[in-house]
């Protein structure tokens, strides 16, 4: 029973400080509005625009990718209309009229995201993501990341392959973000709930709760529980 209790004593002193922070970033977590986390409030519906009467032939189309055609899309990017064709080498852009090919480049990110923001502010920067990062570990690479000068630091994700704005994030996604590391102890990726750090303090929170149960019924004593006994004892002489 001393092994027991010292265990206790030691597995609560360590659990405790991640109790606790399970306990404050979860409720960081709830606080927070859902809407501003998700950043949609930040993003304008896509514009609806009326297909060109005269579109590039399949043909011509074919012709300008010059690669066998896995899959190919006519749908709006912003202010037009264009062909979004995957080869096996990737996907292309092309202007839906002119069979123009249309690169992704800063400047064209950041029209497209200025297209979609619902705020006023202008842009503060626009940056090229090839590698990974906090923001951008759910989406497909490379990314321009165009950030706006508003108080919440907004920052538009487009895709520097077909142009689609694919996601908005914020400070109160990045203060969301960080309780939710702390939550699932997972420091690095931020992605992963069944790691071995987690699973050891589940485990050790298992055992910490068994202990106390057993401390708890080793603590008590017959005076300790006398009242609840003698009356139960007085009830049942009463009904003989």
């Amino acid at each position: 029973m001393f092994l027991i209790r010292t265990l206790h004593k030691w597995f609560g002193l360590v659990l405790g400080v991640q109790f606790l922070l399970w306990a404050l970033s979860g409720a960081v977590m709830a606080l927070l509005d859902h809407h501003k986390v998700s950043g949609e409030h930040a993003l304008l519906p896509v514009a609806g625009l009326q297909a060109p009467a005269e579109l590039l032939p399949l043909a011509r189309v074919a012709q300008a990718i010059g690669q066998p055609i896995q899959k190919l899309q006519l749908k709006p990017l912003h202010d037009t209309y264009v062909y979004e064709a995957t080869t096996p080498q990737g996907v292309k852009i092309l202007d839906a009229v002119t069979g123009a090919p249309m690169a992704i480049d800063a400047a064209k990110a950041r029209e497209l995201a200025v297209g979609r923001w619902s705020g006023s502010e202008p842009p503060a920067s626009v940056s090229y993501i090839s590698r990974h990062t906090l923001e951008t570990r759910d989406l497909p690479l490379p990314i321009w990341r165009v950030e706006f000068a508003d108080k919440e630091r907004h920052a538009l994700l487009v895709s520097a392959t077909t142009g689609e704005v694919m996601a908005a994030k914020n400070d109160t996604w990045r203060l969301w973000d960080i309780a939710w590391m702390l939550h699932i102890m997972d420091y690095d990726d931020r992605q992963s709930f069944n790691h071995p750090l987690i699973i050891t303090l589940g485990t050790g929170a298992a055992w910490l709760a068994l202990s106390g149960l057993i401390l708890l019924f080793r603590s008590f004593r017959r005076s300790d529980v006398a009242w609840v006994l003698d009356g139960a004892e007085a009830l049942r002489r009463r009904g003989r």
